[in-house]
């Protein structure tokens, strides 16, 4: 079977390039192990999504199918240091309609799903699993566990942090464990959200409380594993006053809504993100620390660029040459090592065995705080990618 792009794994990345190729002339297939799956109730792992992804998931047609009674708009962020430290963004101050909004990560799952499986252009294969990968001059070649061969231009890896296609090609990885885990949860909340994102900083982690529908809440609380373990193991009432009992009680009492789960943190840098007829995109080329809450987001912006580069080739240009991989590489280094450093380097900052840095790190939030110009700035970095 012959085509121009085969894209190895259907999450958020993966998805959203497939869609964005929707009205182009490639002949693309996807692969994927396992169809999504909607969980009971309310869905633990939930992403903040960048104005600009939003207006990315709009044009590929599945922002505006998403459930509007799910979604949930951000018009401020409180951050809280762990020596009097504090930073207020407003997405009012900063002339925005909102600074991100907040939707549960299989919600956009399983509209992309529904749309890409509707796409003319597109050979959905689930389930199936790659066992093997070649390539030369010419084209990369594929084999399923089934038996069967997929022959393409050009082959994307969006199969994830522990990327079979990205460990086939011998693609250069290097990771640094944070010994941390993230813990998330849902809750209900005796007191209103009123749409504000709060994180503290924290001798025993960093907790993000992230407003949901109604009187909800989802929580991300970046911890040292011994910690974390913990945090997980509490009987649903201790964890609620755990919690609260973190955030200053800011929003009264917390009932649980959805168990916690925790997964294990590191940085993961990809000095090259593609090698001879293949691409990585999405948590295949990258990952960071949660606190900034730019993990899809990057991806997203991979997907959006490559599909910028591939969309109006014509028919003559080879959709793996090597100029156009150096094109999507160059276009996506600088977001991602800003984005990386900077995540890296609060993460660094913040360590509760650094009590040399408290005053120091505190004193730049309330700088920052009070200078507006600077403050608006990386907000609209954050939402739009550029100043």
């Amino acid at each position: 079977m012959k085509f121009d792009l085969v894209i190895v794994g259907a999450g958020l990345a993966g998805a959203s390039l497939a869609a964005a190729l929707r009205a182009s002339r490639l002949k693309i297939a996807l692969i994927e192990s396992r169809p999504p799956v909607a969980p009971q109730g309310w869905d633990p792992r939930v992403y903040a999504i960048s104005p600009a992804n939003v207006d990315f998931l709009t044009r590929i047609g599945t922002w505006q199918h998403l459930d509007s009674a799910r979604l949930t708009p951000v018009y401020d962020m409180a951050i809280h240091g762990d020596a009097g430290g504090r930073l207020d963004f407003s997405a009012y101050d900063c002339g925005l309609r909102e600074l991100a909004w907040i939707v549960e990560s299989s919600l956009m799952q399983r509209e992309l799903w529904e749309g890409i499986k509707r796409q003319h252009n597109l050979t959905l294969m689930c389930p199936a699993q790659p066992v093997s990968l070649s390539v030369d001059d010419d084209a990369a070649t594929l084999t399923l566990e089934d038996g069967k061969t997929l022959s393409a231009a050009l082959v994307v890896a969006a199969d994830g942090a522990r990327s079979w296609v990205r460990e086939q090609m011998g693609v250069t990885v290097d990771t640094t464990p944070y010994n941390e885990k993230g813990v998330v949860a849902n809750f209900r909340c005796e007191k209103p959200h009123r749409n504000t994102a709060c994180q503290w900083f924290r001798d025993d982690g960093i907790l993000a409380w992230l407003p949901l529908p109604g009187d909800m809440i989802s929580i991300v609380w970046s911890a040292p594993d011994a910690i974390a373990d913990e945090l997980a193991a509490l009987p649903p009432e201790a964890l609620c006053q755990r919690v609260a009992e973190a955030g200053g009680h800011a929003l009264g009492a917390l009932t649980l809504e959805t168990p916690a789960a925790a997964f294990p943190l590191r940085l993961m840098r990809v000095p090259q993100p593609t090698a001879p007829r293949v691409a990585l995109i999405g948590d295949a080329a990258h990952a960071i620390h949660p606190l900034s809450g730019h993990g899809i987001n990057l991806g997203y912006q991979d997907a959006k660029a490559l599909a910028e580069l591939l969309g109006p080739l014509p028919a003559w240009r080879d959709p793996g040459e090597a100029a156009l991989l150096a094109t999507y590489a160059r276009a996506r280094a600088e977001e991602t090592r800003l984005l990386q450093s900077t995540t890296h380097a609060l993460n660094r900052l913040f360590k509760p065995d650094n009590p040399l840095l408290a005053s120091v790190r505190n004193l730049g939030l309330n700088l920052t705080n009070q200078l507006p110009v600077l403050r608006n700035a990386l907000v609209r970095y954050a939402v739009s990618g550029h100043f």
